[in-house]
């Protein structure tokens, strides 16, 4: 398999801005695992799917309307955090539905809303690499602020109510940081990729990751490694980058229990 095309000016572009988001979407999975929220990043990426698609009809930039969407989504989150998983199949419902509505009924719709799904990475150009990496560059350390409060709040529930703490704004942060980042994932990866990054490397290693850092930065690795392989094998066999970034997560998924299992 030749490696030519990381220095190849066509896809440079493209391979840095899903390498960012491959470090980053999954040590977000690992905080939506922790608090038992994964299914919130699928209702973020439908989210931001509808949203994209309402901008191109509107003849608006897609990755605007993407974050705006997947913001407005983060702030219903937080906001209704005791709905739980009910709030995210809604809120699915809600992006699914429109954007089936918009591809049914625009005809630029249609193209777009597989593109989306399946993703358009090798499209993608230096906004979306500058969006990428300005939010690696802010979420990173945004999350290692939150991560002692996201820690205590998950393994003592009660820390901060009984000293009179509000950790709802914290809450609302990390979703506000993790909306936003899988709309970009999502416009950029498509759905599928994004979703398979957020949730199978963090599905991987946190049972056995040895501690807390050790699994983000492992799961990180994991999360690149696959997207390099995947991007690699998409362009040798002229396939969609969606679906094979998702099966290639799921298989080594299937890899590792195997092995877990014999051991």
């Amino acid at each position: 398999m030749s490696l030519e095309f990381l220095v190849d000016p066509l896809f440079r572009l493209p391979f840095l801005t899903g390498l960012a988001l491959a470090g980053l979407l999954p040590v977000l999975g690992m905080y939506l695992r922790l608090r038992n929220e994964w299914l919130a990043a699928l209702a973020f990426a439908q989210m931001a799917s509808g949203g994209a698609l309402v901008a191109m009809v509107a003849d608006a930039p897609m990755l605007l309307g993407g974050a705006v969407a997947a913001l407005l989504a983060a702030l219903v989150k937080g906001f209704a955090a005791r709905a739980g998983a009910s709030a995210y199949a809604l809120m699915m419902l809600l992006g699914w539905g429109g954007g089936v509505l918009l591809v049914a009924n625009h005809p630029l719709a249609e193209q777009a809303g597989h593109a989306l799904f399946d993703g358009q990475l090798y499209f993608t150009g230096g906004a979306h690499l500058l969006a990428a990496l300005i939010a690696v560059i802010v979420a990173m350390p945004v999350l290692a602020w939150l991560s002692r409060p996201l820690l205590l709040g998950r393994f003592f529930p009660e820390f901060f109510r009984a000293r009179g703490l509000d950790e709802r704004p914290r809450l609302v942060l990390f979703d506000l940081i993790a909306g936003l980042s899988v709309a970009l994932a999502t416009v950029s990866l498509g759905v599928m990729a994004a979703f398979a990054l957020v949730f199978v490397p963090p599905m991987v290693v946190f049972p056995r990751a040895p501690g807390w850092r050790v699994g983000l930065l492992v799961a990180a690795v994991v999360g690149m490694g696959g997207y390099v392989t995947a991007f690699a094998l998409a362009l040798v066999f002229d396939q969609p980058f969606g679906p094979v970034c998702a099966i290639l997560l799921v298989l080594l998924s299937g890899l590792v229990g195997l092995i877990g299992r014999q051991s």
